[in-house]
């Protein structure tokens, strides 16, 4: 189920998957929309610390964070606009969902340690490479879907 997707049909028809089409003002907006969620939720989520002291999750560390948010909000950008534009050709499963948990990781674990650029490009990297390979197995699975015929409603 895909918290950012909620059918038409109601919260009944919430487990099917289905192919998002529409204009692409629409998929615009759903993919900044998106980016914007996951990267707020991993900010906000970095402004106290998670665990105890010896391994817990640091709180964001001092500095500006305008960096790395940024770095985050053109990743999210990309990692959305991925999985929307796969989601608007085949039925592909949570493209919202993963695309927040991917941002609000990335920014979380970025604004608690602060990396280095290398690092955090790695990171935006790993994410990216996620959402393709969630994209490329849908686009597998839609290709080899037996085709349902298109009946024309009166």
């Amino acid at each position: 189920m895909d918290f950012l997707e909620p059918s038409a049909g109601g919260f009944a028809d919430d487990d099917e998957v289905t192919v998002r089409p529409g204009p692409w003002w629409r998929h615009l907006l759903w993919v900044v929309a998106v980016t914007a969620l996951g990267v707020v939720m991993g900010w906000a989520g970095s402004l106290f610390r998670l665990g105890p002291d010896d391994y817990g999750l640091l709180a964001a560390a001092s500095g500006s964070p305008w960096a790395y948010l940024a770095v985050w909000a053109v990743t999210g950008l990309a990692v959305a606009g991925v999985l929307r534009a796969t989601a608007a050709r085949v039925p592909i499963p949570s493209p919202g969902t993963i695309s927040v948990i991917l941002l609000v990781i990335g920014t979380r674990l970025s604004l608690g340690w602060r990396p280095e650029a290398l690092e955090v490009t790695a990171m935006a990297a790993g994410a990216l490479v996620l959402a393709g390979i969630w994209a490329a197995i849908a686009l597998r699975s839609g290709a080899s879907a037996p085709k349902a015929p298109h009946h024309a409603e009166s």
